[in-house]
């Protein structure tokens, strides 16, 4: 797994890249799909989403593309600077790194991550996609930011425990692997 910081940061793109579209998928899809198809009239969800011409954020209508720019940018930050080090320093708090097999250790950052993204990313949409054309109301946006915590958090547990992270892991090492096997081979050399 990630042994440096340039390593942390990597992983932490990979992860990011897949869940952000596969987050803006089920929300559009498989949460609001039904919605977006009967408001608009449409037998697709994407021809529903063409119609009103995007999807709502920040007031106004947005293309898909410009939704996944902007929630990618807010997921990546947030992963590198509070779900990664916190979710590594939850995992210490329970398990010792040392003395605790790997795949339990990583299945505990696993959690921490999604116990801290899921609703900090829910909270971000509930502002993003807030129906500012209403007015703005604390009570809405808490409600709503509940809402997608609800939601999002099953399936943000089992895509990031049994999909994601295993995906992501298997692709890590790939890109990796040169490097661990010539710091291993200098590493016998030298010995």
């Amino acid at each position: 797994m990630p042994k440096n910081q340039f390593q942390r940061m990597i992983f932490a793109l990979l992860t990011v890249i897949v869940t952000v579209h596969a987050y803006v998928f089920y929300s559009l899809y498989v949460v609001n799909g039904n919605t977006l198809m009967s408001i608009n009239n449409s037998d697709s969800v994407l021809s529903a989403i063409n119609m009103q011409g995007g999807i709502y954020m920040f007031g106004r209508y947005l293309p898909i593309w410009a939704v996944i720019i902007v929630e990618f940018i807010l997921a990546y930050c947030l992963e590198i600077f509070v779900g990664s080090p916190m979710s590594f320093k939850m995992a210490c708090r329970v398990f010792n790194p040392r003395e605790t097999h790997p795949v339990l250790f990583e299945t505990a950052i696993i959690c921490a991550t999604v116990a801290i993204m899921c609703p900090a990313m829910s909270l971000l949409a509930s502002v993003m996609y807030y129906p500012y054309y209403a007015g703005f109301n604390i009570l809405t946006l808490l409600a709503n930011w509940i809402k997608l915590v609800c939601y999002n958090l099953p399936f943000a547990f089992f895509s990031q425990l049994f999909f994601i992270q295993p995906l992501i892991r298997t692709v890590f090492k790939a890109i990796f692997i040169r490097n661990t096997e010539n710091r291993t081979i200098s590493e016998n050399i030298s010995a």
